[in-house]
């Protein structure tokens, strides 16, 4: 046996709790969930709806950033020739000259001058702000002849897309704190999904870091969300928690402060009007010539002329060593005799100072040079992809949720026809599969065409006594294995079998049983129904309607006898059922238990119509042919359609089933069952196979973030497997697995999906029981009995139980211990909690 434990909840079960304080802590957390979600589901909704409101707006930022990123190169390319000039010969003009050449031609002084040691590059000379301006113009010029140089083209387009990108293009406080609250936000979204897909095996990198191709649909975008999200999950953190530091002052001045540097003064727009302290001429000749013989290796500075008599003229200047275009060191230099009065190095600066001063280039990528920056754009240009993809998850959950209600709706279900008068008239089922369901629903819809008032109710949550409100009632009741009640009708047949006198002399009723004639008792459960009924004191609306499978005969007798109790003409009721069956090829079949004790147990894979989809816990009926390949029986008769389990889902491209090959004495088709027979030996590959897809309700997927907990043996594995999957592909991981089969050393069925699984984290719980193996025998239901403590802390949880396999052993095994360790009360209400699922047979 393999076995991983999920997390135990905080309060366990004693052994010696009483009965009633068990059953509220069993069956009162669930109806809790309904108002407080786990941790996991919170983290859930919260991501999601950030995901599609605040994650649109995030497009917009990781837009602008990703075109800001190089925004350098492309001015470049669009202005040749503007900020690179030709090399000549002659050394390029001083800054004092070029101050005093842009003085002239513009008629105002120059604030400070960018210049660069790189041969052609065009120096960068900045004015002071005008009245009303927070900053001043700026212009390139011919860093030989001091010639204005053309404006750049497209500048103005990037500084509006910096306005977008930095605040939204709002006013600048307010929208950069709004750039703020979206970087949060994707900090949030960053960590939510972190934590939201997090394995239970963190260290396989596989798990994290690839995209399964083989994926499709809604299981393809969830499964590159989660991994592009993971690739771009470090340069989120860096770009969210760099860009808070610009959109909070109070964020920004705490991390000055702590960095040693002084506070920052505002800067204050001149207001118009008023006049300004005239700035002194300055001579920057010396200055210049003192930073170059104390800056040796300079490769950018920033010259700042002073605004004032007697200040120094400030160098900000970036080395050819520098880490980074921040690392800037600063030197001041009196520009009447070129002493140099302060001279700040880079390296010699604090560590806190040199911390704040990765900000931007963290932001930007270029802390990590080109291929930080490219990376950084990527991530950028990935928040589109995010949008996308999360919506598109969104908008298909609503779509399905959408398609529910239409169909309930269509068929209906407590929805009010034409008005009638009187008391409505009971339209209840009884449903294994589904069929009865449907049926009452489109039974119900005719009633309300002719007229009726009704009143649909299933009978899984349906009290018997309820029954004397009601002076009619049509019930479609399903016969589940050998007579007995599905499972979920199952407390309500008890309660009426324990109902006593005749409370019910005032009720007409109907009843459709639905069966299979290849059971000995046929539609077993729809008689006794009629049965107790007619005990209580009920009176038959007309006589008992038997349907074999879906006979268009019985169909029709019900029809018809809705029809005289309704005095109008309704339609033909069931037509959908008789759907025709499509064509399927025969793909391939592989043993998968060669040497095995028992029956021969084949995976049969088939391939057919591309649009065909179904979900886990399907059905597939199959009608099979004799081992000559002929149709029908002795007499001509078509043999009656198989059911199956399916253990694949439609994104696997094929439709696979485990079909245990069937053996009898005799020599009708060579000893072999019809339909495993032609399934499992006789039909050859590419042969057609007759096939029809069938909901299964009562077996649907739990693809919620609620722990379940898959028990079967033999073939029932297939439905736990196409489970399995669609879990796995919904990132659910909350697993229990308990698999039963004679010999590990051959019927290890599956054996390395499963281990896969419980190695990815996929299952959190995987016990293998092979009842040959050990000296006494074990089965399924004795693991789970020992393991009843951890079942009763499973269902604490929320747990959803599914059962596939053999009615007779396993099944009736695990009902017995569940009965044992909850209760027979408690069962119930496992079952119309619709937390007790099974498909057996």
């Amino acid at each position: 046996m393999t076995t991983s434990s999920l997390p135990q909840p905080q309060l366990r079960a004693s052994a010696d709790e009483a009965p009633e304080t068990l059953r509220q802590r069993l069956f009162a957390a669930p109806q809790q969930r309904r108002w407080h979600w786990s941790w996991k589901q919170v983290w859930f909704q919260l991501h999601w709806f950030i995901g599609i409101t605040a994650g649109t707006v995030l497009v917009i930022i990781g837009l602008s950033g990703s075109t800001l990123a190089f925004k350098e190169e492309l001015l470049d390319v669009m202005n040749p020739g503007v900020r690179h000039v030709p090399v000549e010969t002659r050394a390029p003009l001083t800054p004092a000259q070029l101050s005093n050449i842009a003085a002239s031609e513009h008629g105002q002084r120059v604030a400070s001058i960018t210049v660069y040691a790189q041969a052609g590059a065009a120096p960068r000379l900045f004015f002071p702000p005008k009245n009303g301006q927070r900053r001043g113009e700026s212009i390139y010029v011919q860093p030989y002849t001091g010639a204005t140089q053309p404006a750049l083209a497209g500048a103005g387009f990037f500084e509006w897309t910096e306005s977008l990108h930095r605040w939204l293009l709002l006013p600048r406080d307010p929208g950069r704190q709004v750039a703020g609250a979206l970087a949060l936000c994707l900090l949030g979204l960053a960590l939510s999904g972190l934590y939201l897909r997090w394995p239970r095996r963190p260290l396989d990198w596989r798990t994290w870091l690839t995209v399964d191709p083989a994926l499709k649909g809604r299981s393809f975008l969830w499964n590159l969300h989660a991994v592009a999200g993971t690739w771009c999950l470090l340069v989120y953190v860096a770009l969210t928690l760099t860009g808070i530091y610009w959109s909070y002052d109070v964020v920004r001045d705490n991390i000055d402060a702590w960095a040693g540097k002084p506070p920052r003064v505002a800067q204050v727009p001149g207001k118009k009007g008023q006049a300004k302290e005239k700035a002194p001429a300055v001579d920057l000749s010396l200055a210049w010539s003192s930073f170059q013989q104390h800056a040796p290796g300079w490769t950018l500075a920033s010259v700042r002329l002073p605004t004032r008599a007697g200040e120094a003229v400030q160098f900000t200047w970036l080395a050819s060593d520098a880490p980074h275009e921040r690392a800037r060191s600063r030197m001041r230099i009196a520009p009447a005799n070129g002493t140099v009065t302060e001279n700040e190095p880079y390296k010699q600066q604090t560590l806190g100072a040199r911390l704040v001063n990765i900000i931007y280039p963290l932001h930007m990528g270029t802390y990590f040079g080109l291929p930080g920056r490219i990376i950084v754009t990527v991530a950028s240009l990935g928040l589109p992809l995010f949008a996308i993809t999360g919506w598109m998850l969104y908008l298909g959950r609503r779509k399905a949720k959408r398609a529910v209600q239409a169909q309930r709706a269509m068929l209906g279900a407590g929805t009010p026809g034409k008005t009638g008068t009187g008391l409505p008239t009971l339209v209840a089922y009884a449903s294994q599969s589904g069929q009865a369901e449907r049926l009452a629903l489109e039974s119900a819809r005719a009633l309300q065409q002719a007229g009726v008032v009704v009143d649909v109710q299933s009978l899984d949550r349906f009290d018997p006594a309820k029954l004397r409100e009601y002076e009619r009632a049509l019930i479609v009741a399903s016969t589940f294995g050998e007579g007995e009640a599905p499972d979920g009708t199952r407390r309500f047949a008890r309660l009426l079998q324990q109902t006593a006198g005749t409370p019910l002399a005032s009720l007409e009723v109907g009843v459709l049983a639905l069966g299979d004639r290849h059971y000995s008792d046929f539609c077993g459960f729809g008689h006794a129904l009629e049965r107790q009924l007619r005990a209580l004191g009920a009176t038959p609306l007309f006589p008992l309607i038997e349907v074999d499978k879906h006979d268009p005969a019985a169909l029709a007798d019900w029809s018809q006898a809705l029809a005289r109790y309704s005095g109008s003409a309704i339609d033909a009721i069931g037509v959908q059922e008789e759907a025709s069956y499509a064509e399927w090829r025969l793909a391939r079949r592989v043993l998968l238990n060669p040497g095995s004790l028992g029956g021969e147990l084949h995976e049969i894979t088939l391939t057919g119509p591309a649009d065909a989809t179904w979900e886990a816990g399907a059905l597939a009926e199959i009608i099979g042919c004799n081992a000559d390949g002929s149709d029908g029986d002795a007499q001509g008769a078509q043999h009656a359609p198989r059911s199956y389990s399916l253990a694949s889902l439609p994104s696997d491209g094929e439709l696979q089933l485990l079909i245990r090959q069937e053996r009898h004495a005799g020599g009708d088709n060579q000893g072999y069952g019809i339909c495993s027979g032609w399934l499992t030996r006789f039909a050859p590959l590419d042969a057609s196979i007759r096939l029809r897809l069938q909901a299964n309700p009562a077996f649907a997927p739990a693809l919620v973030d609620l722990p379940c907990i898959y028990i079967g043996n033999g073939s029932g594995l297939a439905g736990l497997r196409a489970h399995l999957r669609a879990r796995q592909r919904a990132g659910l991981a909350r697993n229990w697995l308990l698999f039963g089969e004679r010999q590990q050393a051959f019927d290890s069925v599956c054996g390395e999906e499963l281990q896969g699984w419980l190695d990815a984290g996929h299952l959190a719980r995987l016990d293998r029981i092979f009842s040959r193996d050990g000296e006494t025998r074990q089965y399924v239901q004795d693991r789970l009995r020992e393991h009843a403590d951890d079942l009763r802390d499973w269902l604490a949880q929320g747990a959803i139980v599914y059962v596939c396999g053999s009615l007779h052993g396993m099944a009736a095994g695990i009902d017995a211990v569940l009965q044992e360790v909850l209760g027979q009360e408690d069962l119930d209400a496992l079952l119309a909690a619709g937390r007790y699922r099974r498909d057996v047979y």
